[in-house]
């Protein structure tokens, strides 16, 4: 655990040295949470649109903001710098667990998620949006998230370790923006034109952004906050199988 805290210490400091890469983390997802709003929020008014729970537009979008600011992580970018810089082949060369080398920088990127995800929801506060499921609701908001943003982030670091490429590492992340978008992101899945639904029901994060939506729009659906929590769970132990399996094999 020694090593773990150590590891996981570093790489919270390491982003603290660059607050301003924070800044496009937060700004372009309220950026679309605005955009999406405005282009959409007379087609769904709060009082006659059944899925909004009385709430109004951006209480729905909402999630879509949190779910791409979890997905701007920056671990893998650090990991190939430590590759470049030979600092990852000390930590190989010493008796550190591979496990602890994985799950620090996953760890360290869920706590600046959380930050970002409790910063988002209270920006969004002020424009009429309630987290119908309470503080609970709230705070499991933030885990999933959280949780969410250290899967991405594994994913992330798999493409670090076998491409040794910041510039690879950095195009890999593109593939959320697809993964965000055959989601039911701007109405209820049942909504969706059938091709749509059958892509989005196949979609693992359709039942993290469904979850999510739970939280703000309804306290009692624990049903759908279950599927959303097992998803990460099963893509979190496999990221780190993967990982560790990766380093241990690493040339």
């Amino acid at each position: 655990m020694s090593q773990f805290w150590a590891l996981s210490g570093r790489a919270i400091r390491e982003m603290l040295r660059v607050p301003e890469q924070l800044i496009p983390t937060v700004f372009i997802p309220l950026f679309f949470l605005v955009v999406n709003v405005g282009q959409a929020a007379k087609i769904f008014p709060s009082g006659g649109t059944p899925f909004l729970g009385g709430q109004n537009y951006a209480a729905f979008q909402l999630p879509s903001a949190i779910l791409l600011a979890a997905s701007f992580g920056s671990a893998a970018l650090y990991l190939v710098e430590d590759i470049e810089g030979g600092y990852f082949d000390k930590l190989r060369a010493s008796p550190v667990s591979r496990t602890a080398i994985v799950l620090a920088r996953l760890v360290a990127e869920g706590a600046k998620t959380g930050a970002i995800a409790i910063l988002i929801v209270i920006v969004a506060l002020p424009f009429g949006i309630s987290v119908a499921s309470g503080f609970l609701g709230f705070i499991l908001l933030v885990v999933l998230a959280a949780a969410w943003a250290m899967v991405f982030s594994g994913f992330m670091q798999l493409i670090a370790l076998k491409s040794r490429s910041a510039a690879a590492t950095q195009s890999g992340s593109l593939i959320f923006f697809p993964l965000l978008f055959l989601t039911p992101n701007f109405v209820p899945r049942p909504l969706l034109t059938r091709p749509m639904e059958i892509a989005a029901t196949y979609n693992p994060v359709t039942y993290i952004m469904e979850a999510l939506r739970s939280f703000i729009l309804d306290a009692s659906n624990w049903t759908v906050v279950g599927r959303g929590f097992a998803v990460v769970a099963a893509a979190g132990v496999l990221m780190v199988f993967l990982n560790v399996r990766t380093i241990r094999s690493y040339d």
